[in-house]
């Protein structure tokens, strides 16, 4: 019984952490805004992933040697995504409203949630929680082919991330994989937070620190023990409230208006998450809604390297 409530207590635990998590990457979204110009994109995130490394291997000491090279082949795979994601999704916000931005990006999880349907019925709660999405960030018309297709590759890199979180959380002990990741992540984009590092002013470090030691270190940590603890499909929806998070951060600290579409993503977005979670918390362990093995897991019997 008490392994029952843990089984059904994990979505709402993971729906606790993807909340915290979402507010985390808003922050640092906030705080990394001011590099921008000087840094450059890549050279911030660069930094940032850099940061966080640092921070996750001192504090995790992950274990090195005896890992195979399915597990070795997932960390590399988990971090790659971190990488493309960031840069992509910072660059199509430069060239994109954050509104389309957010929406493109959301492409990617949205994708995770429908491919784990088995009934058409199934995909409306991922389909409302999109819906939500684009009310509550307002996309315009917009012609910029270049930053639309950044947009879509940071969707893809986020659909990658989050269905590698549950297979690198399966195959490592603690956060072992997420810092092994984070630190495989930061080594890719090397070349970019090496060549920003002349330009980095004194005070830029404390920013730059905040923003990898939230933005990256926290609500990655936060969205892999989500992973762990629900479902990638339901983390997938969740990550629905990103945007939500944006909307409510620009009301309280850039006092934007919050207008009734915007309320009515908002609730789309609660709604779709909440039933989702409270549906995954009824199904039977090791298995998606509707008792068959998860996506992720069904992707993993497919995986026969290493």
């Amino acid at each position: 019984m008490a392994r029952a409530g843990r089984r059904r207590a994990g979505p709402f635990l993971g729906a606790a952490l993807v909340l915290v998590s979402c507010l985390s990457v808003q922050v640092s979204a906030a705080v990394s805004a001011t590099l921008f110009d000087r840094l450059g994109v890549p050279g911030v995130a660069g930094l940032r992933q850099l940061c966080a490394a640092l921070v996750l291997l001192v504090l995790v000491r992950p274990r090195i040697r005896g890992r195979t090279r399915r597990e070795w082949s997932g960390i590399a795979v988990y971090g790659a995504a971190m990488a493309t994601m960031n840069v992509a999704f910072y660059h199509a916000v430069d060239r994109l409203p954050l509104g389309v931005a957010a929406t493109l990006l959301f492409l990617g999880p949205f994708a995770v949630a429908v491919a784990s349907v088995r009934v058409v019925r199934d995909a409306v709660l991922p389909a409302a929680g999109l819906a939500g999405v684009v009310l509550v960030t307002r996309p315009g018309g917009t012609a910029d082919w270049a930053g639309i297709s950044f947009g879509l590759l940071a969707a893809l890199a986020l659909a990658v991330y989050t269905v590698f979180a549950r297979r690198v959380g399966r195959t490592s002990t603690g956060l072992d994989g997420l810092a092994l990741s984070v630190g495989m992540s930061a080594v890719l984009l090397l070349p970019f937070s090496a060549s920003a590092v002349p330009a980095v002013r004194g005070s830029d470090w404390a920013l730059v620190a905040v923003s990898g030691g939230i933005g990256v270190a926290l609500a990655f940590t936060l969205d892999f023990v989500a992973v762990k603890v629900a479902t990638a499909p339901v983390v997938a929806t969740l990550f629905s409230l990103d945007p939500v998070m944006g909307a409510l951060v620009g009301a309280v600290a850039l006092d934007e208006s919050l207008s009734a579409p915007v309320l009515t993503g908002i609730a789309l977005i609660v709604s779709a998450g909440a039933a989702v979670t409270w549906r995954a918390g009824r199904a039977p362990p090791g298995a998606d809604e509707h008792g068959g093995p998860t996506p992720v897991r069904r992707l993993a019997r497919t995986d026969h390297r290493g």
